[in-house]
């Protein structure tokens, strides 16, 4: 196996990982980024203290005005899930990719203008490694792409895979 082969395959678990345990931390409150008063599963809502209070002066009044909708809490904690299993087991990795990408692009969207930087932070390098999950075929290292792609619905199906 190649260096690149390494590289991309824990790097993509390593973005799942990103995904899947901000799931669980606002899932249920392990007390890193949300409290257990706040969990998801006690009553919280996910997006609430990010659109509310974490948003940027462009584009905030929009964002905060879809804080604590349940349809919003559901689409994220999905899409948080969902790209964080996809990503760790290698199944779905394209369109993980895109789904992930998105949800940065979002949320780089709602923090403008950025602290730091006029145009790059976080979001945008995560981003860019989303994307390149779609292009590199990293489901077939270290995980059950292989196995994935085989089945009938992805064959079926392309943009599964």
């Amino acid at each position: 196996m190649n260096k690149e082969k390494y590289i991309w395959g824990a790097l993509r678990i390593a973005m799942g990982w990103i995904f899947l345990w901000a799931f669980f931390d606002k899932l249920l409150g392990l007390g890193f980024a949300t409290t257990a008063e706040n969990a998801w599963i006690a009553g919280g809502s996910p997006t609430l203290g990010f659109l509310s209070f974490g948003t940027g002066t462009l584009f905030g009044g929009f964002f905060q005005s879809l804080a604590g909708f349940a349809i919003v809490d559901w689409l994220f904690m999905l899409g948080l899930l969902f790209v964080g299993l996809a990503l760790i087991l290698g199944i779905g990795v394209k369109l993980a990719g895109y789904v992930g990408a998105f949800m940065m692009f979002l949320m780089w969207l709602a923090v403008l203008p950025l602290a730091n930087n006029p145009i790059i932070d976080d979001h945008i390098i995560y981003l860019i490694i989303m994307l390149g999950f779609t292009v590199v075929n990293t489901d077939d290292w270290f995980g059950l792409g292989k196995i994935w792609a085989n089945t009938k619905l992805v064959k079926k199906y392309k943009f599964l895979k």
